[in-house]
């Protein structure tokens, strides 16, 4: 009605105007008090209504032309329709990689090959009103810097990149202090080596997350990426690389909607491919969940290898586990785990761990029928026609429809090489069949969608 609809835009200029009130006194408030009114504005996800979309790949620093952005709110209207929740944009800051994964002034959203923070700030206001979160690319494992030190080390940083606040000078310039010893960048004066679960990343200084004044600026930033760019949620690039507890305190000092970690571990191999029991996997990153506080999901690698190798080798008998369950992350804690077939390393044009091209549609159909968080690739709904794209939103139509919650049911009926079958919900709302192998379902099941090798039929108590 139109009184709602007036109530809702009423709704959402007051937010507008409580971030940019709360955006001014950032470093006038107590952080106490200012989180506590930033929780007040915090739309919290519902995981269970949650659907991400990465809105890049490796190549969009060029396709975009010097705007990016503009690219993606000219399709906001399409990702809205199709049923997409969240859009997860690259990194925005400064970068001495165009692809923005060598971060170094941190508040320079203006030097970004993705576009300027003008451009930004207008596609996720035009996502906003579509009802579209905007999830930002938070890449604080490493730092580069833009000067170096007596013996020519890069560990000087400067340019905070906000120099027209006051109030924010000199956040964001550290030292060769900041830099985890031991690194190469490194001139001794840091306070910590590496945690035990630090993995190296050599192109750039590791940055000592333990450091009080590292954590205060890295904070500050990320709460006026929330309050003055307008981002909601935050995807954590390369969490091996410092630990879990930071995540946790970041999201604490920041208050998003909800957060994601890319925790890419390795799986276990032996002499004939992909081990069939990948539990220490899932387990390891059930532990980085749970060392952030579970204030933060993490992306459901697991899922993904033992997805795509079922697809690919037509073993569809490893979308079982010992125990009955789906074998992945979402067999265990499907309220944290973000599902997903590729991204911008294992897909685009990279490749380095690709899924199978002829199989993505039957790895959506699982994704988007079982529980976990799903999320969708650019290149899959974008590059790839409109076949493709229309498949995946009837997909998404029947979850919406069948009302599969983030934690719904799964009853694997059969899990043989060449045939996947499984009921979703409770009462069963969805069954899907994976595989070469024909099968049917009984009269209470309506067909809902079907392609080459799979099909997903929804309970007529849902349609009626």
């Amino acid at each position: 009605s139109f009184m709602e609809q007036a109530e809702a835009e009423e709704k959402h200029v007051n937010e507008l105007e409580e971030r940019e009130r709360l955006n001014q006194q950032q470093r006038r408030l107590a952080s106490g008090a200012l989180l506590q009114e930033m929780k007040n504005i915090t739309d919290a996800a519902d995981a269970s209504d949650t659907v991400l979309l990465q809105g890049f790949n490796w190549e969009s620093h060029q396709a975009g032309k010097g705007n990016w952005y503009g690219i993606v709110e000219s399709k906001v209207e399409m990702f809205a329709d199709m049923g997409i929740t969240d859009i997860w944009l690259p990194p925005c800051s400064q970068s001495v990689a165009p692809q923005g994964y060598l971060p170094s002034q941190l508040f320079n959203l203006d030097a970004s090959a993705y576009g300027k923070k003008d451009q930004l700030k207008q596609l996720l206001a035009a996502m906003r009103q579509k009802g579209i979160r905007g999830m930002a690319d938070i890449v604080i494992n490493h730092r580069c810097g833009d000067q170096q030190d007596e013996q020519g080390r890069w560990n000087v940083f400067t340019t905070t990149g906000i120099e027209s606040r006051k109030s924010f000078a000199g956040v964001m310039d550290w030292q060769g202090w900041a830099i985890t010893l031991g690194d190469k960048f490194s001139d001794g004066t840091g306070e910590r080596g590496p945690g035990q679960y630090d993995d190296k990343f050599d192109a750039a200084p590791d940055i000592d997350h333990g450091n009080k004044k590292v954590q205060q600026s890295i904070a500050i930033w990320m709460r006026w990426l929330r309050l003055d760019v307008g981002f909601d949620a935050w995807r954590f690039d390369f969490v091996k690389g410092y630990g879990a507890e930071y995540v946790g305190l970041y999201c604490k000092k920041s208050h998003p909607s909800w957060a994601v970690g890319e925790l890419w571990l390795d799986m276990r191999y032996d002499d004939s491919g992909l081990c069939y029991d990948q539990n220490e996997h899932r387990q390891n990153t059930i532990n980085w969940i749970n060392a952030t506080d579970k204030e933060s999901a993490a992306f459901d690698f697991t899922t993904k290898g033992i997805l795509q190798e079922a697809c690919r080798n037509t073993q569809y008998w490893r979308l079982k586990d010992s125990e009955g369950k789906p074998p992945g992350l979402l067999g265990w804690m499907p309220t944290q785990a973000v599902t997903f077939l590729d991204n911008h390393d294992t897909g685009s044009t990279q490749a380095h761990w690709p899924f199978p091209g002829d199989k993505v549609l039957v790895g959506y159909a699982y994704l988007l029928t079982h529980p976990g968080i799903p999320s969708i690739f650019w290149d899959h709904v974008c590059d790839w026609g409109d076949d493709c794209r229309e498949r995946i939103k009837v997909l998404l139509k029947l979850r919406q429809k069948a009302e599969i919650k983030v934690d719904a049911k799964v009853k694997i009926l059969c899990a043989d090489a060449d045939l996947y079958i499984a009921e979703i919900g409770e009462p069963a709302a969805l069954r899907v069949a994976l595989g070469p192998r024909s099968s049917d379902a009984d009269g209470a099941w309506q067909m809902g969608a079907n392609g080459n090798d799979y099909k997903v039929w929804i309970s007529k108590s849902k349609t009626s």
